[in-house]
């Protein structure tokens, strides 16, 4: 139902000129091919015959075929922002998904380390540098940076030598929407990082490297599900420890940072939040794992 040619230039409004992510992208475009397929098979023969009940009665089948809240709402996102943009570009004359609702999110509580246990992390990946096996100590930093920090993975796999300051112990990132921001990072990061630069990278680095700050084995620039791995196989290594990806760390960091003290503002400012209420969530978390040790420790939970 809805053509190659018009998906190509979906792609290219979300990508320059709602400055959308890769994934955010290749998500909705995945939605939209669901969509179209679903539609044909219902008989729906063109996007100007689509109608709110026909994108109602998708969504609906969608919760009946045990989709999460989640997905359903970023489907329903994705078909509101495919008919504005049909109607701006006259694909349709009326833009039916403009009333086109979506089940309310839950809030789920992000995973997230204990303190003890990042330290041991961290711990775990400083033993296993002391071989100065290049990737080693370049495991090590990426923990480090990514605890210290709160950087997405995107953002960690973004960064190019010049972009981190050992002296000032700060790097430059570019987040979401090619907003750039310059994050801390403590005295352990920046010593993991000195020695991955003077030691490890030196013995990666290729012609094909460019200004890449994290190599792979042959010297091309890390990409996300190598940092993926990273942490998931390190993390097996700590007792009792949820088995979590890089984003777990993002967690870990912006909760332990408010157990110390530190102020919403600033914790939001440091992920690179453009909402307070998205750096809330972590209020959340402290309080839940509070109460869990109340109602452990206390003689009267």
């Amino acid at each position: 139902m809805v053509p190659e040619d018009v998906l190509a230039d979906f792609r290219r409004h979300l990508e320059a000129e709602r400055n959308r992510s890769e994934h955010t992208v290749r998500a909705y475009l995945g939605d939209i091919t669901a969509m179209s397929e679903a539609l044909a098979a219902a008989g729906v023969t063109g996007l100007p015959d689509t109608t709110l009940a026909d994108l109602r009665s998708w969504l609906g089948d969608q919760a009946e075929g045990g989709a999460s809240a989640s997905t359903i709402a970023r489907r329903s996102a994705a078909a509101r922002t495919f008919f504005r943009w049909a109607k701006r570009t006259g694909l349709v004359e009326t833009d039916p998904a403009l009333r086109l609702g979506a089940p309310r999110k839950g809030r789920t509580l992000p995973g997230v380390l204990k303190q003890s246990e990042a330290s041991d992390l961290m711990e775990i990946a400083a033993v296993a540098a002391d071989d100065d096996d290049p990737i080693h100590l370049r495991n090590r930093a990426i923990l480090e940076l990514l605890y210290a920090s709160g950087v997405r993975v995107g953002e960690l796999t973004g960064l190019d030598v010049d972009d981190v300051d050992l002296a000032g112990q700060v790097a430059r990132v570019l987040g979401k929407g090619n907003k750039e921001r310059t994050v801390p990072f403590g005295a352990p990061a920046g010593e993991a990082l000195r020695t991955w630069l003077d030691r490890g990278r030196t013995a990666l680095v290729t012609g094909e490297s460019g200004p890449a700050l994290f190599l792979g084995r042959r010297g091309r620039r890390v990409d996300q599900r190598q940092v993926r791995t990273v942490v998931h196989d390190l993390l097996t290594h700590v007792p009792d420890a949820a088995d979590l990806g890089p984003h777990g760390l993002r967690h870990s960091a912006a909760t332990h940072l408010l157990e110390g003290g530190a102020d919403l503002r600033t914790v939001q400012e440091l992920l690179g939040h453009s909402s307070l209420a998205t750096t809330q969530i972590y209020t959340h978390v402290s309080v839940d794992r509070l109460r869990a040790a109340y109602r452990q420790a206390h003689p009267r939970a």
